[in-house]
């Protein structure tokens, strides 16, 4: 497993990350502590979680119990040096969390000791911010996103806020560094300008949605990253299990993230099983499990990558490993650049 840097940092992580937001609900702790030890033994060396995790469904009493699943794996392991633990501050919600109250620098002072005591761990590698305060257009919001009643000086406020207090998290040990989540160009960039302006600590990461079936990320914000040194967290690569194929014909396996939430955050469309049928015979045509196909794809992105990936059971998990060192040919990249643009954004 490659590792590479961390934006700037001189955290070197995975290109490939285990994400933990079934842990304490759909994955129990036994299989949680499974998955962990698999994955480090895979050559995984990155974890994300967050506060609000576990997910599906989103409680506000099942809040923290991820990052304390993991918290408990370090206790009974040992091997937290063996980790890049990455963790995350809500934003405004509804009522998971501070009773739906989001970030602002007093808040982020108690909230990066509520995780380090969770996780029973010193020190927090990454903290990142769940999504932006003033909006965001991911989540599907895309489709009707409308800024105009956002107001620059207040954000820029804002940043500042957030920055001080993590300043504060870093001089004191509890934070290596930075990121964001569910960010815009436009926001990354700002984040930046703000830190660099006044020293203070520099966005290292952002984590987005970026799949076969979602790649809002390919231009403006590939380009920030290419010029900023801004490494992406891909969150849902294999596009919430739709490019494992599981869910084709109508399928809905019992357990499953469908059956559960039903349209998939907003990923149920109806395209989105056309074209997840081209991807699922690119791969059967080149002798490709699609989920390796899908997971190697990010590797071949003209920006830094680590890509997040979550498994129910470690059945799944082992599955996943199976396709660690896949490699795509330079024909199979194209074929699925040709059948992008075939099926743009399906949902």
């Amino acid at each position: 497993m490659q590792k590479l840097p961390l934006g700037r940092s001189d955290i070197m992580v995975s290109e490939w990350c285990l994400g933990t937001m079934t842990f304490g609900n759909q994955t129990p702790e036994d299989d949680a502590h499974h998955q962990i030890d698999m994955a480090v033994d895979a050559g995984i060396n990155f974890l994300d979680t967050a506060e609000m995790y576990p997910v599906n469904p989103i409680r506000a009493e099942t809040v923290g119990l991820s990052e304390q699943v993991i918290g408990n794996w370090i206790a009974k392991t040992g091997r937290r040096d063996e980790i890049v633990i990455a963790t995350k501050v809500s934003g405004n919600n509804r009522g998971w969390v501070r009773e739906g109250r989001g970030y602002d620098g007093a808040v982020i002072r108690e909230t990066v000791d509520a995780s380090l005591k969770r996780l029973q761990t010193d020190v927090i590698d990454l903290y990142q911010m769940h999504w932006p305060i003033r909006g965001s257009y991911m989540f599907r919001q895309n489709w009707h996103y409308d800024p105009s009643s956002q107001n620059r000086q207040e954000t820029l406020d804002h940043m500042i806020d957030v920055l001080e207090a993590l300043d504060e998290a870093v001089k004191a040990g509890k934070i290596r560094a930075i990121g964001m989540s569910n960010e815009s160009a436009w926001g990354m960039t700002k984040w930046i300008d703000q830190a660099e302006a006044v020293g203070l600590p520099r966005m290292a990461s952002v984590q987005n949605e970026y799949s076969l079936l979602c790649r809002l990320y390919d231009t403006d914000m590939a380009e920030m990253a290419v010029n900023e040194d801004v490494t992406l967290l891909s969150f849902s690569p294999l596009a919430a299990g739709i490019l494992t194929g599981k869910y084709q014909n109508g399928q809905v396996p019992e357990g499953s993230r469908m059956a559960i939430n039903g349209d998939l955050g907003g990923r149920r469309s109806p395209r989105v099983f056309d074209a997840t049928q081209a991807y699922l015979d690119l791969a059967a045509e080149n002798g490709l499990d699609p989920v390796h196909m899908a997971m190697a794809w990010q590797r071949t992105r003209p920006f830094p990558v680590s890509a997040i990936f979550g498994a129910t059971t470690s059945e799944q998990l082992k599955q996943i490993l199976g396709g660690k060192d896949v490699v795509l040919s330079d024909d199979v990249v194209g074929a699925i650049d040709q059948l992008h643009q075939a099926h743009p954004m399906p949902y």
